[in-house]
């Protein structure tokens, strides 16, 4: 089932089960996801799988900040219902690597581009490929730079 069939389905069942904070929250997706296709070919246009990962993890991205700003201002009430949110965008991405499975990709990378310090870039582009969205670009840059180091 794609990642959008999935998303109307649990939507019709948050409905159903008068969800108040998941049917906000599908419904948002479903928007910004319709918004992604639009923008990316017009209105009939369909967004693969890939695609709509990306577009979830802008909206987790979002919510993150959100999160951090509003503790940062004293606002634990606002931190927590975008903690809520979270983690219902969560169970629509794919399983996040672990650090063991992190730093073993990394490592292999590294070897098969051959890079050097400098080349830091190189070994971005060719993990971004890899990971396919299984790792933040944070968690990945740091981990490069920490090996590319040692």
């Amino acid at each position: 089932m794609s990642i959008q069939k999935r998303i109307d389905s649990d939507l019709k069942d948050a409905m159903r089960a008068r969800d108040a904070t998941k049917l906000g929250v599908l419904r948002m997706l479903k928007s910004a996801l319709k918004y992604a296709a639009i923008a990316k070919s017009g209105v009939e246009a369909e967004l693969s799988d890939a695609e709509a990962a990306q577009v979830i993890r802008k909206q987790v991205k979002q919510r993150q900040d959100s999160i951090e700003s509003f503790e940062k201002g004293g606002r634990a009430e606002l931190a927590n219902k975008e903690k809520e949110e979270l983690s219902i965008l969560n169970a629509y991405l794919p399983q996040a690597m672990s650090g063991d499975e992190l730093t073993k990709v990394v490592r292999e990378t590294i070897a098969e581009v051959g890079a050097t310090k400098a080349q830091m870039g190189v070994v971005m582009k060719a993990l971004q490929a890899k990971v396919a969205g299984r790792a933040d670009g944070k968690t990945l840059s740091a981990e490069v730079q920490k090996q590319l180091s040692s």
